[in-house]
């Protein structure tokens, strides 16, 4: 970016949405319409800038989030476009930690949808002001109204339109402004030519009626708006738009625009609509941190010339540069060919190369600024969630947690000679997808891959054979269970050991309780007082706590949601080391763990499932025998939504099964949603047959 560009005409913006929502086609528009490409990209003809990878082209799905920056009048935009499948979530997630706001898409025909959800949940969760696109609209079934209506319902958003549609499905050939008043009708295919004209006579009174309502619902968010509002003064088009700006920037309103990105529709207003109403970086709360010398808060202040800082949010291997890390610069100027420090790692990094992304071209830059998202390449150590900054001016951000998996299968290299490079493999691919695990069971000597989902792990088997060239097997995919303790205990661990010279002494007794909150994981807590423990062993106490919890007492499965707590021990003047504390502390992880009642978890799935009416009745038939829990059946048009929970144990090959239950005409989706206790005949069953073959029930 260059200095001449002030902060407050910088946009970062993401596009998020349900899969097939759209939101790659409009993105290729945005491409096109502010000239970063001359041609008009196509997903179903994988020729979109965007969908670089091969996978993405073959499947005409987004996989990984891509990067680019346009200008569109005067403003700077840095767009970055998300997955919509749930196996690919935590794209969203981390990109969402670095945007200052984001474009909703949504499908005028679908409306809000299961993923829609989820990813407006994310946003909320990040504090992401967004605008609305309904697209589509020239589908046969697109509702624009009905769509405003499920975002009220199902999403709590205070969502207003600021468009109308103005015709319906293949009549759809205008936008009603309600903010100017105006008509905008296209005159040519591409988009690129369209007049402003009067609102025609058929449209007026639908057109006053939802620009009244625009302006209620500002007035519900704004206090100068309802003033205006309540002693009736005058209401100008400049102030409409600077009150939108306001709401949108603190989060209290949600502005809906409509349009046909296939049909090159709606999207130069959609651009006008991110330069006019999204927040620049100056216009979002500022960033915190923790300063590691003294663990207080601090703000970062977003300026050019205050000291450096910025977050890693994204690590990709590109076949030529290597390792690339996408970094968002929070503040000050980051020089190519500069020493930086990495809070996180407490390491010194030298940036040799800094990029500037479009998809997977890269375009080399000499600096990088406040409100710059750029790629950086020669970080050794910086992995994602790492906080760059100066050595001398140092401050943590707070990393991004990370969904667990919920499925897993074996990977083992196809001749000997691919063993090495599986290994190199994994360790890239692990680096670049924090939501992807590799595991070595010692059990059955075997390499264990987990990830989101069976498409997830499918991309991951396809990387490895195309991107690093080792052929591979992979095994049947199978639940990644996890295992838990349902009592409160106290277990001792001693590892002693005299072997004629120096011996090995530790000693530690730990408390186990279940966690109050499902989903918190491991936790160590250090209650030691009076130095019976000394403090250099405590480290390697919490290590070895955290190693063992690695594989539990069941089944081999990894423990979660177990608070421990060292309470006593004792220590050795000359035989305690390291080594023995870790030992012992493992000791009595397992020891206790076998103690509290453990009990496997499983994850269960939240599925939405869309279904003609005349199928619903063998849809739940067949969902009833699969331990589902039917949460609500919804009408959607002449179909069926059915919301339901279900283990991810039984709906293995689903699409199979569906297809022929309904001849081919449900859908679904579903993503993971917590994990619960077994039933104790499924849960015998699985420790029997680990127990019985010495490994994992396939």
């Amino acid at each position: 970016m260059d200095r001449h560009i002030p902060l407050e005409r910088i946009r970062n913006i993401g596009i998020i949405a349900h899969i097939d929502a759209g939101k790659t086609t409009t993105t290729e528009r945005i491409l096109y319409y502010t000239g970063r490409t001359y041609k008009i990209g196509e997903v179903n003809e994988g020729t979109a800038t965007m969908d670089w990878m091969v996978q993405e082209q073959e499947r005409g799905i987004t996989i990984t989030a891509a990067a680019t920056t346009c200008l569109w009048k005067d403003f700077y935009i840095s767009i970055i476009d998300t997955p919509g499948h749930v196996d690919f979530t935590v794209e969203v997630e981390r990109s969402l930690k670095v945007l200052d706001g984001a474009v909703v898409v949504f499908c005028g025909v679908g409306g809000v949808e299961p993923q829609s959800e989820t990813v407006w949940r994310q946003a909320d969760r990040y504090g992401v002001p967004r605008i609305a696109f309904v697209n589509k609209m020239d589908r046969t079934g697109a509702n624009f109204i009905e769509t405003i209506d499920q975002m009220h319902k199902r999403l709590g958003a205070n969502a207003g339109a600021i468009q109308l549609p103005y015709g319906v499905a293949e009549n759809f050939n205008g936008i009603i402004d309600l903010i100017e008043n105006k008509l905008i009708s296209y005159t040519e295919v591409t988009g690129k030519e369209f007049e402003v004209i009067e609102i025609p006579e058929d449209a007026k009174k639908d057109a006053e009626h939802y620009r009244n309502l625009l302006i209620e619902k500002l007035a519900e968010a704004d206090d100068e708006m309802l003033d205006i509002y309540l002693h009736q003064k005058e209401i100008t088009t400049a102030k409409i738009k600077e009150v939108i700006r306001r709401t949108v920037v603190q989060n209290k309103f949600i502005p809906v625009l409509c349009g046909s990105s296939f049909r090159n529709k709606g999207v130069q207003m959609l651009l006008d609509a991110v330069g006019d109403y999204l927040p620049s970086p100056k216009d979002v709360p500022p960033i915190k941190g923790t300063n590691p010398k003294t663990e207080e808060f601090e703000e970062i202040v977003v300026s050019e010339k205050a000291p450096f800082c910025a977050f890693c949010f994204k690590v990709a291997t590109d076949p030529f540069v290597g390792k690339l890390n996408y970094i968002r610069v929070y503040s000050g100027t980051l020089n190519s060919g500069k020493y930086i420090y990495n809070s996180s790692k407490r390491e010194k990094e030298r940036i040799t190369k800094l990029l500037r992304m479009h998809a997977n071209r890269q375009e080399i830059i000499e600096a990088a600024y406040a409100g710059d998202i750029v790629a950086a390449v020669g970080l050794k150590e910086t992995k994602t969630g790492d906080t760059l900054c100066e050595e001398s001016n140092q401050i943590l951000i707070e990393a991004m947690r990370f969904p667990e998996p919920v499925i897993q299968q074996a990977i083992e290299p196809k001749t000997k000679n691919d063993q090495e490079r599986l290994g190199m493999a994994l360790h890239k691919l692990v680096e670049e997808d924090p939501s992807f695990r590799v595991n070595y069971n010692h059990e059955t000597g075997q390499t264990v891959i987990s990830g989101m989902g069976q498409l997830h792990l499918e991309i991951i088997a396809d990387r490895i054979l195309r991107e690093f060239n080792v052929q591979v097997q992979t095994g049947f995919p199978e639940v990644a269970y996890r295992e838990t303790i349902t009592k409160k205990v106290s277990s001792t661990g001693k590892f002693i050991q005299q072997s004629g010279g120096r011996g090995q002494y530790g000693h530690v007794v730990i408390e186990l309780e279940p966690q109050e909150a499902p989903g918190a994981g491991i936790t160590f807590e250090n209650k030691i007082k009076g130095g019976a423990i000394p403090q250099e062993f405590i480290p390697s106490v919490k290590d070895g706590i955290f190693d063992c919890a690695k594989s539990g007492v069941l089944a081999n499965y990894p423990v979660t949601d177990v608070k421990v707590i060292l309470v006593d021990g004792s220590f050795h003047e000359v035989d305690s080391s390291e080594m023995a504390f870790k030992m012992a502390a493992s000791i009595a992880l397992s020891d206790g763990m076998r103690k509290a009642h453990p009990v496997l978890l499983e994850p269960i799935m939240d599925m939405e499932i869309i279904v003609p009416e005349e199928f619903m009745g063998v849809i739940i038939g067949d969902l009833s025998s699969r331990r589902a829990k039917i949460v609500s059946i919804n009408p959607r048009a002449n179909v069926r939504a059915i919301k339901t929970f279900v283990p991810l144990a039984e709906i293995f090959n689903y699409a199979t099964v569906s297809r022929s239950l309904t001849q081919g005409r449900a859908s679904y989706t579903m993503e993971p949603s917590y994990y619960t206790e077994v039933p104790l005949y499924i849960s015998e069953k699985i420790i029997s047959g680990f127990a019985s073959s010495g490994q994992k029930q396939r």
